[in-house]
């Protein structure tokens, strides 16, 4: 039985996750150097600084980098007074200034579910890479190395080299991948950990097993002190939810599935219909939309005493809210502005509805389908900010490329929505910084502005806690007092490593790559079904 899961499994990650990527690798990033540095000193001149502590913006500030360190953080003045030139840090021979004045510098963001394109998506390293660092993004967590391990380790070192334009890269492999044969036994599932650790990943991201794998596997990851997530698929949350995994060691968890069923008081299997079909995306994710309304009642004793137990054991939950957002407003989704500009052909046509691609459930949705995810989302929201008003820590991932979710854009939303479920907009960027490194390990390096800490920040000319939207790389919409729209807002600057990026300049290259994918097949993006129903408007048929 054992191995005919352990097959099926393979079956899934191949087909149903879309991670044909595992069978092809998707087209390596370009070496090139295109940012400018490390400097022996760069001094980012008169910013307002968002640390990410928890601490309100502060300026103006001098921050001063050496190489790929932050030395010295010093006020320089305060709003609204001319700055006393003579009272600043000097800038020494070799050095660059930035002049950040009325600007904002925030720490470098993590993306914590960042996979890193596919053969299926058309999507080349360099185009997800960009896309990533032109929103700021300075470090992910590839959850399956869907490309394999060992390209995924060799983009994670050329970008720790900075021989590429890239994200930091943290290496988490799905369970069980590159194994010779189905993994059936605890010594086996103890063995795979063991060879997956010396190999270089950095972790290891679960579906689903057998109890007493699951719990050989997990505890063998934390003897070698690596870290974990678990995305609970519903063939296995049945008999191993949220909870076992945590108690057993497991360090985060991907999406909610696993959690509604921690909190169910009078069932203990979810309400499938009887002609359901896993594999069926339409009930896949039809019936997901009708989970939380399954679960314990908010603040009942259920409810509280699994988010205690979660909180006890220092537990981070990753919701990547924006990747079912389309469940709950399938238009919004489809229409999203970046769609236009940056997706490639292929990308869009993974989107469209399909019985085969994974994320295209799109069978026949309606709008029962979207009031059900509405109160998913509502009930689901609750409980994260409840858990972050705890002492909880949540983090911010996109799972970008599938489901209508383009890299960078994603995560931005992400932001959004975490804005929506009750996080203050420090909340939010703390989430998505200082909350990411901690979960990975990284705090002492990266996660926030302070001395002694990695210079992996960005510069924006807008406020983002004022407006979230501001981080988009299509900007923010503005009326000025001319009464004329403009575009505000978009990340300037990302600096990785104490190397100073471009971040539209980034974007304009993906727009190029996009554009030449265009014009190659003369594509351009139509909503789905609209040439047919044109096609039968101008004909006067019927449908």
């Amino acid at each position: 039985m054992k191995k005919q899961l352990m097959k099926f499994w393979t079956v899934f990650l191949y087909i149903t996750l879309g991670q044909l990527s595992l069978i092809a690798q998707v087209e390596s990033a370009p070496i090139i150097e295109e940012g400018e540095g490390p400097y022996p000193q760069l001094i980012i001149r008169g910013a307002i600084l968002i640390n990410s502590t928890g601490a309100p913006p502060i300026g103006p500030v001098d921050i001063i980098i050496e190489n790929n360190l932050i030395t010295r953080i010093k006020t320089v003045g305060y709003p609204g007074v001319a700055i006393d030139s003579s009272k600043r840090p000097a800038l020494l021979a070799g050095g660059k200034e930035i002049q950040a004045e009325g600007k904002y510098v925030l720490p470098g963001l993590i993306d914590m579910h960042g996979h890193i394109g596919g053969r299926s998506q058309g999507t080349s390293a360099e185009y997800v890479f960009k896309l990533w660092m032109g929103h700021g993004i300075t470090t992910i967590r590839d959850p399956s190395c869907g490309n394999g391990l060992d390209w995924t380790l060799e983009h994670k070192k050329l970008s720790a080299d900075n021989k590429i334009t890239a994200p930091r890269i943290l290496a988490y492999t799905v369970f069980g991948q590159g194994s010779e044969e189905p993994i059936s036994t605890p010594e086996q599932a103890r063995t795979w950990v063991r060879k997956n650790a010396s190999a270089g990943a950095d972790g290891i991201k679960f579906f689903g097993l057998a109890p007493d794998l699951f719990q050989a596997a997990l505890e063998e990851n934390g003897k070698l002190g690596l870290r974990s997530a678990c995305h609970h698929a519903q063939l296995d949350v049945g008999r191993w939810n949220v909870l076992r995994s945590a108690n057993a060691g497991l360090t985060t968890m991907e999406h909610w599935y696993g959690l509604p069923e921690a909190l169910f008081e009078d069932k203990t299997i979810q309400d499938y219909p009887v002609d359901y079909n896993y594999l069926n995306e339409q009930h896949r994710f039809e019936e997901a939309g009708r989970l939380w309304r399954q679960a314990a009642t908010p603040g009942s004793d259920t409810w509280t005493a699994a988010m205690q137990e979660l909180l006890d054991l220092d537990f981070t939950i990753d919701p990547t809210f924006n990747i079912y957002e389309a469940s709950r407003d399938l238009h919004r989704a489809r229409r999203e502005e970046c769609h236009e500009i940056y997706t490639l052909p292929d990308l869009w046509r993974f989107f469209l509805p399909s019985k085969i691609s994974h994320g295209s459930y799109w069978h026949f949705w309606g709008t029962e389908q979207e009031v059900d995810w509405r109160e998913n989302y509502h009930l689901w929201m609750q409980f994260i900010n409840e858990y972050k008003n705890k002492g909880g820590r949540v983090t911010a991932g996109s799972d970008s490329g599938f489901i209508y979710k383009l890299y960078g854009f994603g995560y931005i939303r992400e932001l959004e929505l975490l804005r929506e479920a009750g996080f203050h907009p420090l909340e939010v960027i703390r989430a998505a910084t200082l909350h990411g490194a901690e979960a990975l390990g990284l705090d002492h390096e990266i996660g926030s502005i302070e001395v002694g800490k990695k210079a992996d920040l960005i510069i924006i000319d807008e406020n983002p806690l004022k407006n979230l939207k501001v981080l988009y790389g299509t900007g923010a919409i503005k009326l000025t007092e001319d009464n004329e729209i403009v575009r505000v807002g978009g990340v300037r600057y990302t600096i990785k490593d104490g190397i100073v990026y471009d971040a539209k300049a980034l974007l304009d290259d993906v727009r190029k790559i996009a554009d030449e994918a265009k014009a190659k097949e003369d594509f351009k993006i139509n909503q789905p079904g609209m040439d047919e129903f044109f096609r039968r408007l101008e004909a006067h048929e019927e449908p």
